[in-house]
């Protein structure tokens, strides 16, 4: 077990911290701009940098101290949001990135699963700011202070969000019912005419049988402090280019820990896993229309892996409210919470009106 401490990356010319610059694979001084490559083990570009280890999800729950490499490390919790997130060194006070309430650092050693795949940073902040700039442009009816370019890059944070991915092989024992549609002329009487109309029916036989669908890569976010459905509208993630963890892609950059166990996040990957099997046993049991009765599974061969995934995250309070607004910092994709200016809003409202009554007096003025 890795004791708690927290890695620095000094630069050798001027002292100052390096940083990991997105997109490379390399680490930069802001100051001097030396560089230092990352190891060649966790390069991008390198063949090896792929192998990904999966590990064994059963053994790890049976013995999870001796069998899954965890680690100590410092974490603090914003108690407005309960987001957990990794201690940088020598700093006493900061805002939250994830609803920017000021955090003081009374950290605590904390022991959890170490990362085993990261999906590097890919867009730089500038480059995230520009797509977050459109995004901003987009909206309408946004209070003017929302668009304010300072206001807004102050909050900007690149923050590495935790997930588990997961791999099954499932057997899935199931009973149903085939349906086989048909057609019977039906006759009626309208108006005093006799009138005939097909109509469809369905003849349903019983189905049983087992399917066997494999998963690779079902992901689960770990993180509680986003929503579920602004994490899903993330997607995707291009899970093919993780790397194995190194400590170096988190220079610069803040790290959340995960919240949702191992287990349960199982649970969940099981749910999304659901929608295949029924596919499957649809397709198995064949026919026009089916039905599923029952059904049993077993997962067999199950591995996962602990992944970091990139995001630019700004957070901020508009009227002792929190809006979140996020970038993808592989594919640029935004996803944001927005408030709404009730003045804006009223205007607009008010020059329909005003549009309609015009309108309404010109006619009137017409028909004269």
């Amino acid at each position: 077990m890795q004791a708690v401490g927290v890695r620095r990356f000094p630069c050798a010319q001027c002292g100052a911290k390096l940083e990991y610059q997105p997109g490379s694979t390399v680490l930069v001084c802001p100051y001097c701009s030396a560089q230092n490559q990352i190891g060649p083990a966790a390069a991008p570009d390198d063949s090896n940098a792929h192998a990904v280890e999966e590990i064994d999800y059963v053994s790890t729950l049976h013995d999870l101290a001796n069998r899954t490499d965890k680690f100590q490390h410092l974490t603090v919790k914003c108690d407005a949001c309960a987001a957990e997130i990794e201690a940088a060194p020598n700093a006493t006070a900061f805002p939250c990135p994830f609803c920017a309430s000021n955090i003081v650092a009374t950290a605590q050693a904390a022991t959890h699963i170490k990362p085993n795949a990261i999906l590097p940073f890919k867009m730089n902040k500038e480059d995230a700011r520009t797509k977050f700039r459109t995004w901003l442009k987009s909206l309408w009816f946004a209070p003017s202070k929302l668009k304010s370019e300072g206001y807004i890059d102050a909050c900007f944070t690149g923050t590495y969000v935790p997930a588990w991915t997961y791999d099954s092989e499932t057997t899935t024992r199931y009973t149903g019912q085939r349906g086989e549609a048909y057609y019977e002329t039906v006759y009626t009487t309208v108006n005093g005419r006799r009138q005939s109309q097909r109509v469809r029916k369905v003849r349903w036989y019983p189905a049983a049988g087992v399917v066997h669908v494999g998963f690779d890569d079902v992901l689960v976010m770990a993180s509680t402090s986003i929503s579920e459905p602004q994490l899903e509208e993330l997607d995707p993630w291009d899970l093919r280019d993780c790397v194995p963890y190194a400590d170096e892609y988190l220079a610069g950059f803040r790290s959340e820990c995960y919240q949702v166990p191992l287990e349960v996040g199982f649970e969940k990957a099981k749910k999304k896993m659901q929608f295949r099997i029924d596919a499957t046993i649809c397709r198995d049991i064949g026919g026009d229309e089916q039905r599923i009765s029952s059904k049993s599974t077993q997962y067999n061969a199950i591995t996962f892996k602990h992944v970091l995934l990139p995001i630019w995250l700004s957070a901020y309070r508009f009227n002792n409210k929190v809006f979140r607004f996020m970038v993808n910092a592989r594919t640029g994709e935004v996803v944001g919470e927005r408030p709404w200016s009730a003045l804006k809003i009223t205007l607009f409202v008010l020059s329909i009106l005003l549009g309609i009554l015009v309108l309404v007096i010109i006619a009137k003025l017409g028909s004269r």
